[in-house]
């Protein structure tokens, strides 16, 4: 049975989240806080909300799930300062990118009275705020679902079924192992797109206009804010950096083969990284 849902600064995700829960019938209440007042003010205007409270501890006092979209670095927070203020047995999400921090505050945070269960949903763009929400957004999209092992069971599972609802994918893992998996499948990629934007930044300005559709693409990403991706590089500094230190062994190889111009070596790698995107399913 739908629970009474809060969401906390809302953005791309969590604007996503609202609707995606009006449309599909997630919840039986939606509740919004910003911190902005005028965002705010513009938010009481949408329709996919009930009610937009001027305060995170009045946004959660009557929540069964509350969901937190704010950067990594507030989420934390946001927990402890809601925490005295939540009615016992409520759920605690979060959709940020780095997880083992996170989890374990949140649930030293909550204790016994609400429950706290992280979560990270792969449906992120380089767009950023809720005007650029969208009720479809994690159709068919993984939805990381990370409880520590002492978390507790029923929270767990209505966390999971929280996103099933919303059309994603959930996959429950470990806080820890997720933020392996994403430096390696989300943090890197950052990482490479806007090094190599500024890597070309360094050249003729005049040949971005000459790049074709695999620059475009390949680069789509190094639009993202910069201030959030510092945030969650911050956050997984440790794993980012060896994903790093790999890629880089990756890309000196390959400069070894391209220098003793070993290329059947060149083609084994690009026929290996051919392989592994073809090998992508496809997007909704």
């Amino acid at each position: 049975m739908p629970v009474p849902l809060t969401i906390l600064a809302p953005g791309l995700l969590g604007g996503s989240v609202a609707r995606a829960a009006r449309t599909r019938g997630a919840a039986a209440r939606i509740v919004l806080w910003a911190r902005r007042p005028e965002v705010r003010l513009k938010l009481r205007d949408q329709p996919w909300c009930d009610a937009v409270a001027d305060t995170p501890e009045a946004a959660v006092r009557e929540a069964g799930l509350v969901v937190i979209a704010a950067p990594v670095d507030r989420i934390g927070p946001l927990i402890r300062q809601i925490a005295p203020h939540l009615a016992p047995g409520t759920v605690v999400t979060d959709v940020g990118s780095v997880k083992g921090e996170i989890a374990r505050l949140g649930h030293a945070a909550l204790g016994d009275r609400a429950h706290f269960v992280g979560s990270h949903p792969m449906a992120g763009s380089e767009k950023t705020g809720w005007e650029h929400a969208s009720a479809g957004l994690f159709e068919r999209r993984t939805c990381f679902v990370t409880p520590l092992a002492e978390s507790h069971p029923p929270a767990v599972a209505a966390v999971v079924q929280f996103w099933s609802e919303l059309g994603g994918e959930p996959v429950t893992l470990s806080p820890d192992r997720h933020d392996e998996i994403v430096a390696h499948i989300s943090h890197l990629p950052q990482v490479l797109a806007s090094s190599l934007c500024a890597f070309l930044a360094s050249k003729d300005p005049a040949w971005r206009h000459h790049g074709g559709g695999g620059l475009r693409d390949t680069t789509r990403i190094a639009a993202s804010d910069p201030a959030l991706w510092r945030t969650i590089l911050e956050q997984n500094r440790d794993e980012v950096l060896r994903a790093l230190r790999q890629y880089q062994d990756e890309l000196q190889s390959l400069s070894a083969a391209i220098s003793n111009r070993d290329w059947l070596e060149v083609v084994a790698r690009l026929e290996r990284g051919k392989a592994y995107r073809d090998q992508f399913r496809p997007l909704p």
